[in-house]
């Protein structure tokens, strides 16, 4: 019966919320099976009609001597969440990358997301029992399914949060797993995204710092 009931009570609860403040930064550390590897700085600015998202990835102890990485999306908010336009992704020895967007061939309902603008859309569309985001780099598009697994009350270094954990769904039972936390009492901020690889390796990726304008 529980779990009959668990996806109608999720959709309640999920049904609005506001948009996120017009300027959040929050920085997070990265750990690869418990040591620190890297930090990463996550910037969101947006007006209401458009917004840009900037991330910067610097790691940590010997990682450190490969530079910074930095990945900027920009573009428009519907009412279906973001629409990116353009997409940037800088790494030190390579050639930029950069992809844009048709706005003409967007899908209503579900816009093709970037790497970057898809964990921050959530922000701005609540996620559903069942939430299908695709994903565009360039070459090929990809969809991916997250299941809501329900709210725990969530204890990071930024601090305490009631959270709703969502969990992507496997398409085989050996695929890798990700798990995400986002701050339910904070328009579904991204708290935690903890990625487990086939061979066990644990990547986990947790806030430690939340600044809003």
């Amino acid at each position: 019966m529980h779990n009959l009931f668990l996806p109608i009570a999720l959709s309640l609860a999920l049904g609005v919320q506001a948009a996120p403040p017009q300027r959040v930064e929050i920085t997070y550390e990265i750990m690869r099976n418990g040591a620190a590897v890297g930090e990463v700085t996550g910037r969101l600015e947006h007006d209401g009609r458009n917004y840009r998202l900037e991330e910067s990835w610097r790691g940590k102890g010997v990682l450190a001597t490969l530079g910074e990485v930095k990945r900027m999306s920009r573009g428009a908010i519907a009412a279906d969440g973001l629409h990116p336009s353009e997409f940037e992704d800088r790494r030190p020895g390579r050639e930029p990358k950069r992809i844009t967007f048709d706005a003409a061939k967007a899908s209503p309902g579900s816009p093709q997301q970037d790497r970057l603008s898809s964990i921050w859309n959530f922000a701005f569309v609540p996620p559903r029992a069942e939430t299908t985001v695709v994903i565009a780099n360039g070459k090929s598009v990809s969809t991916q399914v997250y299941l809501a697994s329900g709210r725990e009350r969530v204890r990071v270094s930024a601090g305490e949060f009631d959270a709703l954990k969502l969990v992507k769904k496997k398409e085989q039972p050996g695929d890798k797993s990700t798990e995400i936390w986002l701050a339910a009492d904070r328009s579904y901020l991204p708290l935690r995204i903890l990625v487990t690889e086939k061979d066990g390796t644990r990547l986990d990726t947790v806030a430690v710092r939340i600044a809003v304008q």
